[in-house]
């Protein structure tokens, strides 16, 4: 078995060079990052320079940084990505991801590339075709079941590919790559980094009659994934990089869900040392935190598995895309500028800073700002806080109001120090030399130093604190990467070795270990594609296979695709087509699925399928309902002023680079040329 086999690789977002390097800090096996451009992510962008800095980092302890270079491409934006796929390749970095196949077309350096989210990977041949391209790891949809993600894994090459899963944080309601909702309404495209997020926008919702069937309610918004529960069964299913939402994130954030996956991960790791399968962590060391985490502590919009166990309609947050928080007590008074509350846990303690939150009469969340908390000393667990703003303009506020706390500021404070602290192990042993003496350390993996000093040969007075005192005084790595897992001491006499001396000895060696690890690191190989090329599992792309490029039309043509019509992008779908497909159904999650009603008696055969419309101001979308796979379509048409202002664009930017892209079978000359 190798080693891709067992290995579990925990990877972690970043925002910016400060974020990547607590992310290795707290425990990640890998970080992926934007670089300064091309990223699905258009306002976390980084400099090649930071991204440097952060690889010698994450490589001092086998860690891994990979760059997304993740958005569909123009034909006149293709150099520029090569340019900076080089740049990046010089600066380190292990791994591109990639949604754009016209990327595998030009002259890339030799470096290993992932298939992003945005490739939509839904189906066993779509994964063995992306492995058969040369992609070398592949971030799953979020939608699958673990029997599906099973299913991809035995029908791909555990030697050749790696399966990738989000674990944790927010979900994009549409299949990854399939939502084209904020292109055809702002003109910001979503495969290009700039998304409007329309999904966590209120809707009215109205059926085929007219009749209102929701009001103001977020249908398209998701509560935040949790796949804290079902890691070992990933695992089993054949993932083995458990991937984190989060490069719009703060540092508290990155901080607190990577140490929480940290130990879990560890915990599994070390349960199955003694099974037939054992597992290890890819990369080097352990971490240790000074806080607890708790992945309730930061934003979320509560949480779900989502379709990992299977379709479930729970898994919306369709009263609020904000914070709810966690419930913290109930109003028990409310006075003229001040409220009282008693606390469920009479233990709690609420500061000054910390934000509350409580739903009004019509579910939407109230923010409840604290600008001073006072304990009430007379009956434990009640306080009486001030809030920020007016109570009187505090709507529905009352005595049993329920109240959550969605903002801890003395947590906060805990993440804003230093809060983890991550060690490589290594075996000291201390020796006795013709000329001295010799100090040997030979880490974790197998890399080993040597450093040489002088020993005077006189006898310590006391024998056993002496060896002792040799071995304490050797284990102290202090700000190194290193921590001792044992230190052996080898002298024919119980010789006296003043502290100086093994300072400088063990700094030496420290130093030689650091250089010697840095010359076993190895880039991750680049896959070489299957010959000839593998055929893609259909032979016609529409809009929604994200063509916007000559290269990604000859990628594509070469594995056998005839007809390829180009991206929506492109603006040459102008009437209704299906802005966004999703496996969310809107009917299920509101009890008006024909499915649910199938044998309830006086209810079957009267509940249908049919359409539905979503309302926000101004712009309507159309539901429908594909029962069969079990899909819902979110369709619409761009707006004529928005169509027109992109296409005025795209002539700018490449006016001597129009696509010809065919929507039906060309004749076979006319192909390919």
């Amino acid at each position: 078995m190798s080693l891709q086999n067992y290995q579990l690789e925990l990877l972690a977002p970043a925002r910016n060079l400060e974020i990547g390097l607590e992310a290795v800090n707290h425990g990640a096996d890998a970080v992926y990052i934007g670089g300064p451009s091309f990223g699905a992510r258009s306002s976390a962008d980084n400099s090649v320079a930071d991204i440097a800095k952060l690889a010698q980092h994450a490589h001092r302890f086998n860690s891994r940084i990979f760059v997304t270079l993740n958005t569909i491409l123009r034909d006149d934006e293709l150099e520029s990505a090569r340019k900076l796929a080089w740049q990046l390749y010089d600066a380190g970095v292990d791994a591109l991801i990639v949604q754009d196949m016209g990327l595998l077309e030009i002259d890339l350096p030799p470096i290993q590339l992932h298939a992003s989210t945005q490739t939509d990977i839904r189906t066993p041949d779509k994964a063995r075709f992306l492995q058969d391209a040369g992609l070398s790891q592949i971030v799953l949809a979020r939608e699958l079941t673990l029997k599906e993600i099973a299913a991809i894994r035995a029908a791909t090459d555990a030697e050749r590919c790696t399966l990738e899963f989000f674990v944790h944080g927010a979900l994009c309601v549409a299949y990854s790559g399939q939502c084209y909702i904020s292109a055809a309404h702002t003109g910001r495209s979503a495969n290009r980094g700039e998304c409007s997020q329309a999904c966590r926008l209120p809707y009215q919702v109205v059926d085929a009659k007219g009749r209102f069937v929701a009001h103001d309610k977020h249908v398209l918004s998701m509560k935040d994934n949790n796949q804290s529960e079902n890691l070992a069964a990933l695992v089993d299913a054949g993932v083995r990089s458990f991937k984190i939402e989060g490069r719009y994130k703060d540092m508290g954030y990155v901080k607190n869900i990577t140490a929480h996956y940290r130990k879990l991960l560890d915990t599994m790791i070390e349960e199955r040392q003694s099974s037939d399968q054992p597992l290890a962590r890819s990369s080097s060391g352990s971490t240790s935190f000074t806080f607890t985490p708790d992945p309730d502590q930061n934003f979320n919009r509560e949480f779900t598995d989502y379709f990992v166990n299977g379709r479930q309609d729970t898994i919306g947050a369709f009263d609020s895309p904000k914070n709810p928080g966690q419930p913290i007590g109930f109003v028990t008074q409310v006075g003229p500028n001040w409220v009282e509350l008693q606390l469920d846990e009479k233990s709690d303690t609420l500061h000054n800073g910390d934000g509350l939150c409580y739903y009004d009469l019509q579910k939407e969340l109230v923010g409840l700002a604290v600008n001073r908390a006072e304990a009430q000393s007379a009956t434990k667990g009640k306080w009486r806080i001030f809030p920020k703003d007016a109570v009187a303009g505090l709507k529905d506020l009352r005595k049993g109001t329920q109240v959550n706390r969605n903002r801890d500021v003395h947590w906060t404070r805990v993440l804003e120090k230093k809060s983890s602290d991550r060690r490589i192990g290594v075996w000291m042993t201390l020796d006795e030399t013709e000329r001295g003496m010799a100090l040997t350390l030979t880490d974790e993996d197998g890399n080993s130093a040597k450093s040489h000093g002088e020993l005077q040969r006189q006898v310590a007075r006391d024998s056993t604190a002496s060896s002792d005192s040799l071995r304490e005084q050797l284990s102290r790595m202090g700000n190194t990467i290193f921590q001792a897992l044992d230190v052996s001491v080898n002298f024919s006499q119980p010789w006296f070795v003043p502290a100086s001396a093994l300072n400088a000895l063990r700094r030496e060696a420290v130093e030689s270990l650091e250089t010697n690890r840095a010359k076993a690191f190895s880039r991750l190989p680049r896959a070489v594609p299957v010959e000839p090329p593998a055929p893609f599992p259909e032979d016609t792309l529409s809009y929604l296979g994200n063509v916007f490029n000559q290269a990604a039309h000859r990628f594509y043509a070469k594995h056998g695709v005839k007809v390829i019509a180009p991206a929506y992008e492109a603006m040459e779908e102008l009437g209704e087509v299906s802005l966004m497909i999703t496996k969310h159904c809107v009917r299920f999650s509101l009890s008006l699925c024909p499915k649910q009603a199938k044998g309830v008696t006086g209810v079957q055969g009267q509940v249908k399928a049919e359409p539905l419309q979503l309302i926000n101001g101004k712009e309507k979308l159309t539901l429908r309902f594909d029962c069969k796979p079990c899909e819902m379509h979110v369709v619409g048409k761009a707006k004529t002023a928005i169509a027109r202002q992109t296409l005025e664009e795209l002539h700018r930017v490449a006016p001597e680079q129009p696509m010809k892209f065919f929507k039906q079978r060309p004749s076979s000359s006319e192909f390919g040329h």
